[in-house]
């Protein structure tokens, strides 16, 4: 985690950096929450040293149309390839915004300051980026790591409690493919009692040692998906209808529903499996999933970046703390999961 900052000041640290980095320009990239919560706490050297650009919140944005818009505001700036782009938010800021700067003028150099815990934990790190297009989530995109990410727990105060819970689902992600002590840990608590640091420090260590063995997700890092090649699906479904769902709760949903196939397919144990609905239905609203979105979610799954000739393959437990990935599915499977999920609740 070398590029990696976890600071409890986040004016030190930036000031730290800019005294020992020149850049010819800086432009702040921020949506219209983290303007208005998140800029005020930056260092008044920072804000009145920096062009903005300021646009709406939320996963609609991340498309092609607003990274036009953001490469016409550093192209009236005038930025060279000298330039900096700060990116302040949450995930769509950090995919985005990193897609536009990788690309502007064949790349200038960025850091990350993630506000939300989505991002924090998981967003922010991997060098990911990219867009939405046609519907399908992070289409269009690209490999490139920022030159600092700045971890600041205090940005967490700012999220609604909704915010918290979409991020926390890549928490417990993160315990379920690779940490099984700590997913004991966090199910000991309620959302209102987690060690946030905490969690967000493991959540680094797991993902940057996974990310540090396969950088460009060519095997082991596809284990990251759990949980995201129906949660993915989801996400976009629900995305056109009038009540879109977060990205963590889709994912949330997803890692049920994967759960289960790991159940069926890969040994999971079925103690473990309802450990994990369990604990998911009391952290996370679980509602049934629509019998009208059923059968819209498959063409998502079929553009899934994992699957190779047309065949679904998913990210799954052999148990808690264990993932395997490129385990083929079928719609078959996926139907089952989603039938057993709409009947059943745990007790």
């Amino acid at each position: 985690m070398h590029n990696i900052d976890i600071t409890n000041n986040i004016s030190d640290s930036l000031h730290s950096f800019f005294l020992n980095n020149t850049f010819s320009q800086k432009i702040i990239l921020m949506d219209s929450n983290t303007a208005l919560h998140c800029f005020p706490l930056l260092p008044v050297e920072i804000k009145n040293t920096s062009h903005t650009i300021i646009i709406e919140s939320g996963e609609k944005e991340k498309n092609i149309h607003t990274c036009q818009y953001i490469w016409e505001q550093m192209t009236h700036h005038q930025l060279d390839r000298k330039a900096l782009m700060i990116l302040l938010g949450g995930g769509v800021i950090g995919d985005m915004g990193g897609f536009c700067a990788a690309t502007y003028k064949r790349g200038i150099a960025f850091i990350t300051i993630p506000t939300t815990l989505l991002s924090q934990v998981d967003a922010s790190i991997g060098g990911k980026l990219g867009i939405d297009f046609q519907g399908l989530k992070n289409h269009i995109g690209l490999f490139t790591n920022p030159i600092k990410t700045f971890i600041h727990s205090e940005f967490l105060k700012t999220l609604p409690k909704r915010e918290l819970h979409s991020g926390f689902a890549e928490v417990i992600k993160h315990t379920l493919i690779a940490d099984k002590k700590y997913w004991n840990e966090i199910t000991q608590n309620t959302l209102e009692t987690q060690n946030w640091e905490k969690n967000i420090q493991n959540s680094l260590a797991i993902k940057s040692e996974i990310v540090t063995k396969d950088p460009h997700e060519q095997n082991y890092r596809k284990i990251l998906n759990f949980g995201h090649t129906i949660g993915h699906a989801l996400e976009s479904a629900y995305l056109k209808t009038n009540t879109p769902l977060l990205h963590g709760e889709a994912i949330a949903i997803g890692m049920v529903l994967e759960a289960f196939i790991s159940f069926k397919k890969c040994g999971l144990p079925r103690t473990e499996f309802l450990e994990i609905f369990k604990y998911i239905q009391q952290t996370f609203p679980l509602s049934p999933i629509e019998a009208s979105l059923k059968n819209k979610i498959f063409p998502y799954i079929l553009q899934d970046k994992k699957n190779t000739n047309n065949n679904i393959q998913a990210s799954l437990l052999l148990q808690i703390g264990k993932a395997v990935f490129d385990i083929p599915i079928t719609f078959q499977d996926i139907e089952s999961s989603i039938e057993y999920y709409n009947a059943f609740r745990p007790h």
